[in-house]
């Protein structure tokens, strides 16, 4: 039986949004998306996401964790606090 998480990611919006969201990093470079979501159980909040970073065609996507304190925003973007190379 799945339970139904509810998280504030602002008005209305659906967990699979969140998926399709690029992130952004304090320097508004664009790193990547959100590979994958960790939630509390109690409360249903982010806790950390999983964010596949942007590389050059040939190497292989990368996935870097980042704790929610490190989110500016979640709208349009998800634009974090922090900078992230995504070159490295």
């Amino acid at each position: 039986m799945l339970k139904k998480v509810i998280i504030t990611l602002g008005e209305n919006m659906k967990i699979k949004e969140l998926f399709l969201k690029q992130v952004l990093d304090k320097n508004a470079n664009d790193i990547g998306r959100i590979d994958n979501a960790d939630f509390d159980n109690e409360t249903g909040e982010i806790k950390t996401l999983d964010i596949a970073l942007k590389k050059n065609i040939l190497d292989s996507t990368s996935i870097t964790t980042v704790n929610y304190e490190d989110i500016a925003t979640i709208g349009d973007f998800i634009i974090l606090k922090i900078e992230i190379n995504s070159e490295e």
